[in-house]
């Protein structure tokens, strides 16, 4: 009895009388001892505590083994955490936080970080070569807000909010600065001049950093789908934008196809109210387009699911990178694959949208070769963009916020650099095969990508798992939540156009521009699933939030209450921000934003 020690295990989920088989194993002078016991789980949600006694001490605990064996009805068991207590009162923690079945015996391992091989039971599959990598998974596995639509039916048409929405609608990331226009985009002042102030040309607001440019020409040469018999179209445009005096972004120019020539006009405000708002509907089209499958599917839930792999795959459950991120991989892979069976394979992107399947494969092949690591790193990719001074600029107020004031990274920092001096990153190979996995799976092991291809410092290591973590977390809420506030009025983000970009001038009517937009059947498609996009989980866990105890020790558990306290900070500016903005940016407030890649 000298040598007694107790278990409690926590959180039973059980519908059935199941018996539980515990095998306890420690690792002592490499051998193994272990102790094997039967737990009757009788109840739905219990706590249990067993008293074990033992011949002799038996020292530190590294692996708990768990085994169901069902006796009348096969049932699955949620455990939470096993702790083990020795005669003198020292704790230890086995973290679970997974499904136990019966065909398959659960190791678990102490939680004090330290590197233990791990076995890999995850396998990458190809999708297409040219775009990151998946999970492999048997096919058969089966895993209003108003305000904003009321607001949008009244202002869509408007060259304010058309502007405003590259900023802080769904999709912030397309616009840049412009200090040179294209050659293939021939404005001229005289085209603009009315569009800026009196004694002011283009090439002078150029010179103040108030000219900016949005161009798909990732679009261009894609064919539109053919929708229930009937050929849809969409454009690779250009659009120029100008930042006037009083800090509202507008429209003054767009080109509906990559090539100048006669049959591509470059359409303007002072043209016919039908010949422009027609021009900006096939802008909104390509912004359909680029956040659906660059900046959403792509640079989030393709990304997270690389991430996903190569954690499951390259770093053991006690490896202390792996305990910060796996409450950011949660769910991801479950998510994917659904959307890879309900939204691309079988019906939404094929039936409902112009880009179709072999237009979003192609596109995606262009925007993953384009993909840089500097473009995934906010404050990088705002400074490449030019982005820093442009005013009412919501995303990067908030996601730079993220990064500086209540800096994801400063956590980051403090976690990692409680286990990693310089030498310890560089002498890890576990961590090294996990940045290898990204590399080759997620960016196809492209030169041209600015990804490392190993860490040398604890700084170089931080920095990409901040980039990690924003992704999965702020960057996809960003370009997700907002889908049914931006695209339930359906001509202001439509998914298709029935009408091919216009020739000419002087064409267009209330008419025309109403036969080229999704009919009503398509519409109500569009509408239910930016509604299912757009909610919450129903098992939502905001960010910063971390129900497992990963951690044991003191300074990753103390940076953890930090960085929930600087959230919390950062959720009161947002939200004393917000009450004098006509339209609230609440996209990156904390408690919207969830922990991971979950919807």
């Amino acid at each position: 009895s000298d040598n007694s020690f107790n278990l409690i295990e926590t959180q039973q989920l059980s519908s059935h009388s199941t018996w539980f088989y515990m095998l306890l194993s420690i690792i002592k002078k490499r051998r193994f001892r272990a102790i094997s016991f039967f737990v009757p789980t009788e109840y739905v949600s219990q706590q249990k505590t067993l008293t074990v006694s033992c011949k002799e001490s038996l020292g530190p605990f590294f692996l708990v083994q768990l085994e169901l064996k069902a006796l009348e009805v096969e049932d699955h068991w949620f455990c939470s955490k096993v702790i083990v207590t020795d005669p003198e009162g020292r704790q230890q923690l086995f973290p679970c936080y997974q499904w136990l079945s019966p065909k398959k015996k659960t190791i678990l391992r102490e939680a004090t970080g330290f590197v233990i091989v791990c076995a890999v039971s995850c396998r990458w599959s190809v999708y297409d070569s040219e775009i990151p990598h998946i999970v492999q998974v048997d096919s058969t596995v089966s895993i209003l807000s108003m305000l904003f639509p009321e607001y949008i039916k009244k202002h869509w048409m408007t060259d304010t909010f058309f502007g405003y929405q590259f900023l802080n609608g769904l999709n912030p990331m397309m616009i840049k600065r412009c200090s040179k226009l294209p050659n293939n985009f021939p404005v001229t002042n005289d085209m603009v001049k009315s569009a800026l102030p009196k004694e002011s040309s283009l090439e002078k607001e150029m010179e103040k950093g108030n000219i900016f440019l949005c161009d798909y020409a990732r679009l261009g040469g894609i064919v539109g789908n053919v929708i229930d018999g009937i050929q849809q179209y969409l454009a690779a445009p250009l659009c120029l934008l100008f930042s006037n005096p009083q800090g509202k972004l507008l429209p003054i120019a767009i080109q509906l196809k990559q090539k100048p020539e006669a049959q591509n006009p470059i359409f303007l405000p002072t043209d016919s109210k039908h010949d422009w708002l027609l021009a900006k509907l096939f802008v909104r089209n390509a912004e359909f387009n680029e956040n659906a499958v660059n900046f959403h599917l792509l640079r989030t839930h393709l990304l997270a699911e690389v991430f996903t792999m190569a954690t499951l795959r390259a770093l053991p459950s006690v490896h202390p990178l792996f305990k910060l991120l796996f409450p950011h991989i949660r769910y991801t892979l479950q998510i994917n694959i659904m959307g890879r069976k309900l939204l691309m394979s079988n019906f939404i992107i094929p039936k409902n949208c112009a880009i179709g399947i072999k237009g979003m494969i192609t596109l995606m092949r262009r925007a993953t070769a384009s993909l840089t690591y500097s473009s995934l790193c906010l404050p990088d990719n705002i400074k490449e963009r030019g982005l820093e001074n442009i005013p009412h600029y919501y995303y990067r107020d908030d996601g730079l916020n993220y990064h500086i004031n209540c800096e994801p990274s400063r956590f980051v920092n403090g976690v990692v650099a409680h286990y990693y001096t310089d030498r310890d990153v560089q002498e890890d190979s576990e961590l090294q095969t996990w940045l290898t996995e990204i590399v080759e799976h997620g960016f196809l092991k492209n030169d041209n990508s600015g990804i490392p291809k190993s860490f040398h410092t604890v700084a170089e290591l931080v920095k990409f798992v901040t980039m990690l973590i924003f992704t999965v977390s702020a960057q996809h809420a960003a370009v997700n939540n907002g889908q049914f506030d931006f695209g339930a009025w359906m001509p202001n983000f439509p998914s298709t156009m029935k009408a091919p970009p216009p020739t000419t001038k002087g064409q267009a009517t209330a008419e025309s521009i109403l036969a080229a937009l999704p009919n009503v059947k398509h519409t109500l498609i569009q509408m239910s699933v930016f509604h299912l996009l757009s909610k919450k989980s129903s098992d939502h866990y905001p960010f910063g939030y971390y129900p497992e105890e990963l951690f044991v020790e003191a300074v990753p558990l103390q940076k953890m209450e930090q960085f929930r306290q600087d959230l919390k900070a950062l959720e009161g500016e947002i939200e004393a921000r917000n009450k004098n903005l006509e339209l609230p940016y609440d996209y990156l407030n904390p408690k919207n934003v969830a922990n991971s890649v979950d919807l």
